[in-house]
């Protein structure tokens, strides 16, 4: 079973209902023992750094997130849900991440006929072995929407990267954390492809 953390922040039945498609057990829940028992994790979202922060700490969650990381069990981040794994962001100044990755979300810069925030496809530069990516061809396009992006602090952890007035690192990959800034669940085929690509790194054990 996969465990769908709810901490109010939204886009969690899309990605409940693209896992069903794939035919996949997925439970939204912010249970911790629920949390713990599950095969992997996914924490989705949409929304403010500050608040999610917020409700992670209001649900009892920063813990369970650290614990259940720490067990080796297969993690991923999607959209807000990559950035409150990194350390702090620009756009809640003061308020601390999760920190169990290096490196900081900044404010896309503003630029001549860039929209922010950016909203639509791009295609991602991936970086070779990825397990997430196997059986992605390079360059496949998958959909973004938001303002903030990361910068990771250790490249070696990058996974994809795309371009929107600036390098954004679109991906991450470390032991057992993995995390998108686009949506798996609303990039068509390829993220479908992705999402039974986490889902197999249980199966696979």
């Amino acid at each position: 079973m996969i465990g769908i953390i709810d901490y109010d922040a939204g886009n969690l039945k899309s990605v409940q209902k693209a896992l069903a498609y794939l035919g996949k057990e997925a439970v939204v829940t912010r249970d911790p023992q629920m949390i713990m028992a599950s095969e992997s994790v996914i924490l989705p979202g949409v929304g403010s750094f500050g608040d999610a922060m917020n409700n992670l700490k209001r649900f009892g969650l920063i813990d369970v997130i650290r614990d259940y990381t720490a067990s080796q069990k297969p993690f991923l981040g999607i959209c807000l849900g990559l950035q409150l794994l990194f350390e702090s962001s620009e756009e809640s100044p003061g308020v601390p991440g999760l920190g169990l990755l290096p490196g900081r979300i900044l404010r896309i810069p503003e630029g001549e006929g860039r929209k922010i925030p950016h909203m639509g496809w791009n295609s991602l530069d991936i970086c070779p072995g990825k397990r997430l990516f196997q059986g992605i061809p390079q360059g496949s396009y998958v959909y973004f929407v938001h303002s903030y992006y990361l910068k990771a602090s250790d490249e070696s952890i990058v996974a994809a990267q795309t371009e929107y007035g600036v390098p954004i690192h679109a991906s991450v990959e470390k032991n057992n954390i993995f995390a998108c800034q686009f949506h798996p669940e609303k990039s068509s085929e390829v993220g479908l492809e992705i999402l039974r690509n986490f889902a197999a790194l249980t199966e696979s054990k």
